[in-house]
């Protein structure tokens, strides 16, 4: 089994792991001595090298920032072990709320609402607590209104690298 080769990867590894978050490319350049694009091609090499190898860890980039995740292919064997509990389906007034969101960030409440038509306070705050979104600052109009956007989790969530895909996957299916 081949493995990570160069003391680089090697490093990177060792930085992803003790972090336990996601570290933007700038970060990890800067703390490994190499400029950015070197940085990207030694984790995109990782990436495969734990694709190829079907490694229990994968590596899982979103907007530029860089996270070791489990392989989902043992997620069954991780669940009895930890004895997860499933995430949660999203309601349809909490997916209708986030399409919104997702397409038309950054999105104030009276956009949400005037598209659906209802009150979209509970929505919005279900989905700031799990994460998907967040605030993104405000609106340069009266009474400044936050404007939310889609978060790094949602993307981690979606398995997307950036909202770019999202819109991209989109107009191709």
């Amino acid at each position: 089994m081949p493995g990570l080769t160069t003391e680089r990867e090697k490093m990177l590894e060792a930085m992803l792991f003790a972090s336990g978050e996601s570290v933007p490319l700038s970060k990890l350049a800067e703390a490994l001595g190499c400029d950015i694009p070197l940085t990207r091609n030694l984790l995109t090499r990782m990436a495969e090298t734990y694709k190829q190898e079907k490694s229990g860890i994968q590596l899982t980039e979103a907007n530029d920032c860089y996270l070791l995740c489990t392989n989902p292919i043992y997620y069954p064997a991780i669940g009895r072990l930890l004895q997860a509990k499933p995430r949660r389906a999203l309601s349809q007034t909490l997916l209708e709320t986030l399409a919104i969101i997702a397409f038309k960030q950054p999105v104030t409440k009276a956009v949400i609402e005037s598209i659906r038509g209802v009150n979209c306070d509970h929505g919005v705050n279900k989905l700031l607590e799990y994460g998907l979104i967040t605030e993104k600052g405000r609106l340069d109009a009266p009474g400044r209104p936050i404007l939310f956007e889609t978060s790094e989790e949602f993307l981690l969530f979606y398995g997307l690298r950036s909202v770019e895909e999202l819109m991209s996957k989109t107009t191709t299916n």
